[in-house]
């Protein structure tokens, strides 16, 4: 089965951040997931434009930079001038008066438009962005911190997306609290890509490489 895996930067080993990304795009990740917090819009603070600016000149697969910010629109030229053609960047549509504006933006810059949508945010909510955007990010989780508890709920939130993504013309990725039975269960399903953090991928004993050959070879 088809499916992308990309990894949550915010929780690799920032030692040797070089060697993480060598060994990340040797393993077979798809893209690098790069998450942006501004301690006002989720209670936390992750990475710097500084870190998505290094990893963009560093590793050659795409970038997925989640921005969990106010007012995105403020800042969003600095994020699209360190970023390649193909690489995306999410918006919470909650976070801006007028999100469509921030997202044209996006597209002008020849980036892929997403939004994230939080475990409270309803379907219903951002219906007409779901046809500008190309990509819907899922937060199974609370946003702001890696390590939390899957919120069963948004499971259904999934199957309403699923119904209209065809029309609509966007695809699904999953964030937070990744585990192979979510796998499993929402890949055949239609979700495209899974953000992987500590539950599957980093503090694992074993190369990247490995780790991700197990989840590419899942019993569905």
């Amino acid at each position: 089965m088809n499916f992308e895996l990309t990894a949550s930067m915010m929780c690799a080993c920032y030692g040797n951040l070089e060697k993480e990304l060598r060994e990340l795009e040797e393993g077979g990740i798809d893209s690098f997931h790069i998450d942006i917090m501004d301690g006002r819009y989720v209670p936390n603070y992750a990475m710097s434009l500084n870190d998505m600016r290094y990893i963009a000149s560093a590793a050659a697969k795409p970038l997925d930079v989640h921005l969990m910010v106010e007012h995105p629109n403020n800042t969003i030229e600095l994020f699209i001038k360190s970023l390649r053609p193909g690489d995306t960047i999410y918006i919470h549509p909650e976070a801006e008066y007028h999100p469509s504006t921030t997202l044209q933006k996006i597209i002008n810059a020849d980036l892929i438009p997403g939004i994230a949508i939080n475990p409270g945010t309803s379907v219903e909510t951002v219906l007409e962005m779901l046809r500008i955007v190309k990509k819907v990010l899922v937060m199974s989780v609370n946003p702001g911190n890696a390590g939390q508890m899957y919120l069963p709920y948004v499971g259904k939130k999934i199957t309403k997306l699923l119904s209209l993504k065809e029309d609509m013309d966007f695809e699904i990725y999953w964030d937070g609290a990744c585990s192979a039975d979510k796998i499993l269960e929402f890949a055949p399903k239609g979700v495209k890509g899974f953000v992987l953090g500590t539950t599957l991928l980093f503090g694992k004993k074993q190369p990247y490489g490995e780790t991700l050959q197990n989840i590419r070879e899942l019993r569905f």
